[in-house]
């Protein structure tokens, strides 16, 4: 980068950093270090929320999968109002009446002290992952893109969003989360708009959605039905979406604490429920945005030079390997298409050659299989993804001076707002769910105050850690993330719901259905991965709560047979 770039950078994040500082000023208990002491409007709530669902990996990853993939993805929200709706009329009045720290003591309250260690315990396990591969997300990319050391990257990007967490809490936490929203939001419009100011002169902004939607990037509606049926493993598609999503939100913003503990801090229940309902408003058209600036990146390099392949040090891994020579021989097949290509698009649509078009693309697609092929062979050991690289390889390659170090500057602060509200409630949940409840010690407010800052510290600590060990986690980082989920959050959401809906059932029969339930998710998700059952990991969400609370329905009325009988 150049020097106004670095400039951009480092005035942003320290400006971020001392402002959280300045901000973090709070009572020194529970209340104030965890919950901002409730006093949060609700618009700062809704930007809290949004800060903490939208990690870097939304920002860098997104952009990539409309590329590869079209809008689909847009349909994984779908079922989020939906999930505002529920949550706002049975979670939020419950959690606001009893004054809970977080989601799980509740738990405890409605069955028994082992339900709520369990649920705890599976939140922190699936959070204190999944915030290491918010960490590793962008340090990988940024890494390989500017030819930083990847453990100073996770060092540099984890430690210093863990300065004003540890200091500051809950409220250092929502205050610079507003300010990192707008830079975010500034900096992506920005890129949006350089991506057009860059087509050529005769093409506008509707003619490159017209070149994306007759490439079927522009597909924001899919059924998932085929001459087949209906495809249960399709990722993306509007069933999956609404009710797979629905499924997933809803165990996300209801007992997920890195979100709980995000409206929890409001001023009353209202004021939680228009934070809420207002992300589930947002939250669509956000997304949207997004996928459609990927769409124009995909515009934009059918009349410029596409790289053969957008991770530029997998090539260089390549060209010290013993395919190096027909890495040459294939990149200037490659050239030769691309300049076919760039050629035909440079005239007027109705006299191109679609038939040399067509077969460019085909040489282009050839060159890419290839080249995936040859980084996966064990004499590489290279990483054949590159969704993750496409946006900022434009970035990179195509914005201005002062503007690149923006777009850096909003992957640290995008992956800042969901981290540090992740170890914001992996630390309460340390501290409330299991230190305070298990330890037979007294302690005061001061005393809870410094043991919850040291486990924001030791969490802190520990994502760095899971961060340098988290590579090739899949095709799309944000996919990885969501299949992480998956894997946990129905179960945790099941148990929810029989202590909402159903309550005949007792403590023993949600804890051994919880268990068995899970293990069948992991189960399931294990031989779709080997491809014996054919399920997309949005299916796992319902196939979890739905588990639940029918499994925990048969044990009730088993115990209470047995019980009759004796």
């Amino acid at each position: 980068m150049s020097r106004p770039d670095w400039i951009v950078l480092v005035v942003t994040l320290l400006g971020i950093i001392a402002y959280g500082l300045y901000k973090s000023r709070t009572s020194r208990d529970l209340d104030g270090y965890f919950l901002c002491n409730r006093s949060v409007p609700w618009y700062m709530v809704l930007l809290s929320i949004m800060g903490t669902q939208a990690s870097a990996v939304t920002f860098l990853s997104a952009p990539g999968q409309a590329y590869t993939d079209g809008m689909r993805f847009v349909q994984y929200y779908f079922g989020l109002p939906l999930a505002m709706v529920v949550l706002c009329i049975t979670f939020v009045p419950v959690f606001h009446r009893l004054k809970v720290y977080t989601a799980y003591e509740f738990l405890e309250r409605r069955f028994d002290l082992k339900t709520r260690t369990l649920t705890s315990f599976l939140f922190l396990l699936q959070r204190g992952l999944s915030t290491g591969i918010s960490i590793s997300a962008p340090s990988i990319i940024l890494s390989s893109l500017l030819g930083w050391n990847i453990l100073w990257t996770n060092v540099f990007m984890g430690g210093l969003l863990i300065i004003y967490t540890v200091t500051g809490g809950a409220r250092a936490v929502a205050y610079t989360q507003q300010w990192q929203l707008i830079i975010i939001f500034a900096g992506m419009a920005m890129a949006g708009y350089m991506v057009v100011y860059r087509l050529p002169a005769h093409v506008g902004f509707l003619d490159a959605l017209h070149i994306g939607g007759k490439a079927g990037k522009l597909n924001v509606i899919t059924t998932g039905i085929s001459g087949k049926g209906f495809d249960w493993n399709d990722r993306y598609n509007l069933l999956s979406g609404v009710i797979g999503g629905f499924f997933l939100a809803l165990s996300y913003f209801g007992t997920d604490q890195s979100q709980v503990g995000r409206y929890l801090t409001a001023r009353s229940v209202s004021e939680s429920r228009l934070g809420l309902l207002m992300n589930g408003l947002v939250k669509i058209p956000m997304q949207f945005m997004i996928l459609l600036l990927g769409v124009l990146v995909f515009s934009f390099y059918q009349f410029n030079k596409e790289p053969v392949f957008f991770n530029q040090t997998q090539l260089e891994l390549l060209s010290r390997s013993p395919f190096k020579d027909s890495l040459a021989l294939l990149q200037r097949q490659y050239d030769a298409a691309e300049t076919v290509k760039i050629g035909e698009m440079a005239r007027p649509s109705g006299s191109r050659n679609e038939v040399r078009l067509e077969e460019a693309e085909t040489q282009k697609e050839q060159s890419r299989t290839t080249i995936k092929r040859w980084l996966q062979d064990k004499r590489v050991g290279g990483d054949a993804n590159d969704t993750n690289y496409i946006f900022l390889r434009f970035v990179m390659d195509y914005l201005p001076r002062g503007l690149i170090g923006l777009l850096i500057a909003v992957i640290f602060l995008a992956a800042w707002g969901s981290i540090a509200a992740a170890l914001n409630s992996l630390a309460s949940c340390t501290i409330v769910d299991f230190h305070k409840r298990f330890s037979r010690k007294e302690l005061s407010g001061d005393r809870e105050y410094q043991l919850s800052r040291r486990y924001t510290l030791v969490w802190g600590i520990f994502c760095v850690c899971v961060a340098q060990l988290a590579y090739n986690i899949g095709n799309s980082l944000i996919e990885a993330v969501n299949v992480l989920g998956s894997l946990f959050y129905g179960v945790i959401l099941g148990i929810f719901l029989v202590a909402f809906y159903r309550k005949h059932i007792g403590g023993f029969s949600v804890f051994i259905s919880a268990l068995l339930v899970e293990a069948g998710v992991i189960a399931l998700f294990i031989l779709n991965q080997r491809g014996l059952v054919h399920l997309s990991f949005l299916w796992l969400n319902a196939v979890g709560a739905i588990g639940v609370l029918l499994v925990s329905e048969v044990i009730q009325a088993f115990q209470k047979r047995s019980a009759q009988s004796a």
